[in-house]
């Protein structure tokens, strides 16, 4: 079935809101055996009329996003009922869903609100339990004379369309197209290897199993590998990247690599501190948004400046003037004395040249040394990661963790 999903409203094409909705609905709607085909975006206004007379012969299913609120600009609704010929008809029970919203609130009704218990007559109405415009879902053909794909109106804001979604839209979809049994995706996780790398090791042999679809997606410090296909096939491909990628796969279940993190050292009763320079506390930001960190993450210490190394992790001052601060000698007195202050099984620390300036010929802008103490060792590795400073940090993270995970798992370190 052709699927389309029309994005509505002026703010994403100016930038100041990113689109959050094609992503969750592919992923709701693959087990399905669905995949979006075509994506558009439109303003607010006269355009989403012409777009939705466009579209709605051709798609066979077609999700819009936005314009069902009380403003002038909110037009899909009206659009919608206009091009398929249906009465908009207030709905009382939606107008007391409304109702009863504002009042719990406090908030005052306006004759604007009224707007959106408007339902095109022959429409079933999707509740909205976090917002006060319904979801709407147009059956396909719905008026006998018009030539219509299976339509959906839902909110905008994704708080509202997530929850929705998933219990008013997917059981609808099931009905339309029942779940594919034979397709599936499987998504692998890999960090430590670049995109190209990861393409020459395994590329050439998935390519050659037949109807095995194959992607990557790649941000710092990560790779995800993709493979579409029947069930069958996906096992002669699988086979190929846990042997060709073993150790650098954290995760098959899309899980960050913070998750595996905070998951392993639960699972070993352990625990962790942090001590980070070049990376200003983006590990621990990282860690603390996982649920339970709070179990395994004892402290986190942020000694940006000389000063502070000294008084909060007692580096030797002498490190310092006869190493820099970015040094392999520093890192691991940082991770060392994190250690002993939080009492942790396990410090990490990081100190770099984040750039673009700072950097010299021995100990050029990119450079990293990311150290990890643990009772019996306590490991020092050099990284260079030339590039801009949030993705410099971003890279620093990603090696700590993974090298952090490769000691738990006890996979040699490269």
């Amino acid at each position: 079935m052709r699927v389309v999903l029309l994005n509505t409203g002026t703010e994403l094409l100016l930038g100041d809101v990113q689109d959050a909705h094609l992503a969750f609905i592919a992923r709701q709607i693959f087990p399905l055996g669905l995949r979006i085909d075509e994506r558009r975006t439109v303003p607010d206004g006269p355009g989403i009329r012409e777009t939705l007379a466009e579209i709605l012969p051709r798609a066979e299913i077609l999700f819009v996003t936005g314009g069902l609120g009380p403003t002038t600009d909110d037009v899909t609704r009206e659009a919608a009922a206009e091009l398929l010929g249906l009465k908009l008809i207030r709905d009382p029970k939606v107008m007391s869903t409304i109702s009863e919203r504002f009042a719990t609130r406090g908030i005052q009704f306006t004759a604007r609100v009224e707007r959106q218990a408007f339902v095109p007559t022959g429409a079933e109405v999707l509740p909205n339990e976090n917002g006060t415009a319904p979801g709407l879902y147009l059956r396909a053909n719905l008026n006998a004379h018009i030539s219509s794909s299976h339509l959906f109106l839902l909110p905008g804001p994704p708080r509202e369309l997530q929850p929705m979604f998933r219990r008013w839209v997917m059981p609808i979809l099931r009905s339309v197209h029942p779940p594919s049994k034979s397709l599936e995706c499987r998504i692998y996780r890999i960090t430590g290897i670049g995109e190209s790398l990861v393409e020459e090791a395994i590329g050439e042999k998935i390519s050659a199993i037949p109807e095995v679809e194959l992607g990557y997606c790649s941000r710092p410090g990560d790779v995800d590998v993709r493979i579409i296909g029947e069930s069958s096939l996906l096992e002669r491909a699988d086979k190929i990247i846990r042997t060709t990628l073993g150790e650098s796969i954290y995760s098959t279940s899309e899980a960050a690599l913070e998750e595996v993190i905070v998951e392993l050292l639960t699972k070993r009763k352990e625990t962790l501190a942090l001590a980070e320079s070049c990376t200003g506390g983006l590990l621990a930001n990282r860690i603390t948004n996982i649920p339970g960190a709070s179990a395994v993450l004892l402290a986190a210490y942020v000694p940006y400046g000389n000063e502070a190394k000294i008084d909060l992790l007692d580096v030797d001052q002498r490190l310092i003037e006869r190493h820099g601060a970015v040094s392999e000698s520093v890192a691991r007195a940082l991770a060392e004395g994190a250690r002993t202050r939080a009492k942790s099984t396990y410090a990490l620390a990081t100190t770099g040249i984040a750039g673009p300036t700072g950097g010299s010929s021995e100990k050029p802008a990119g450079t990293v040394f990311i150290a990890l103490a643990a009772s019996d060792e306590t490991i020092v590795k050099r990284f260079f990661f030339p590039s801009d400073r949030k993705t410099f940090k971003e890279l620093a993270a990603q090696a700590g963790f993974d090298l952090l995970r490769r000691k738990l798992l006890s996979i040699a370190t490269q």
